[in-house]
């Protein structure tokens, strides 16, 4: 594809990785957090409204940077981990993705929002008038209405995860191989001379798959839309 090398092939491979593993790890949070900001009546909503936004809000380096000082290794969070399991995110992939789930968390959650809210509660209190349980409710009931939300969400997120740079390359920095994704790469090659090609053909390679990436949101949702007015 567009004749690419080693190097940017890493890169494209690397985006794809921390973009897949920031998705689906993020996806049940994502769900959960729908449902509270959509139906839920508690304490503290607005300011878990307020969290869930403000990654949309805040300089990305910020949200990087507080990262790096919760997740580090002499941070309180990211001490604890490697202390106790070994387990370390920043200047690591495994940072990256979270970096990325983080920043692409509001779209996911606005998104599964927006669905949760157009169902019909009477739909739902029915099933329950029924004996349905809560649990057997959501699934039977709530899960099919809002699934095309669902997969929109999810691919949105995929797109931002892997367009994310400022809270990665802060948080992660910029290394070869390990945390180097697409963004990070490209503006890696426009700091050394000749590397305007390279630059470009990752841009491309980018905007391919941010647009194939809006493109099967969009059937996904309408296929699942057909199948659920069907039954």
């Amino acid at each position: 594809m567009l004749g690419l090398g080693p190097e940017e092939w890493q890169a494209v491979l690397l985006s794809l990785k921390v973009s897949f593993w920031a998705t689906l790890v993020s996806l049940p949070f994502g769900v959960i957090c729908a449902m509270a900001l959509a139906r839920g009546q508690f304490i503290g909503r607005d300011v878990l409204n307020w969290l869930v936004h403000l990654p949309l809000v805040l300089p990305p380096v910020v949200t990087g940077y507080l990262l790096l000082l919760s997740f580090g290794r002499r941070g309180p969070v990211g001490g604890f981990l490697y202390d106790t399991f070994g387990v370390t995110f920043a200047f690591q992939w495994t940072g990256a993705a979270l970096a990325a789930a983080i920043m692409a968390f509001p779209l996911m959650v606005r998104a599964m929002r927006l669905a949760i809210e157009a169902v019909d509660p009477k739909l739902e209190e029915a099933a329950a008038t029924l004996g349905a349980s809560r649990l057997r409710v959501f699934t039977s009931v709530t899960l099919p209405l809002i699934l095309p939300g669902i997969i929109a969400g999810a691919v949105l997120a995929f797109a931002k995860a892997m367009g994310e740079f400022g809270a990665t390359i802060t948080f992660v920095s910029n290394i070869p191989g390990e945390t180097r994704t697409v963004p990070s790469a490209i503006y890696a090659f426009l700091q050394v001379p000749g590397g305007e090609d390279a630059a470009l053909r990752l841009v491309v390679v980018a905007v391919f798959i941010a647009v194939a990436a809006l493109i099967l949101s969009e059937w996904l949702s309408r296929r699942v839309a057909r199948r659920i007015a069907g039954k």
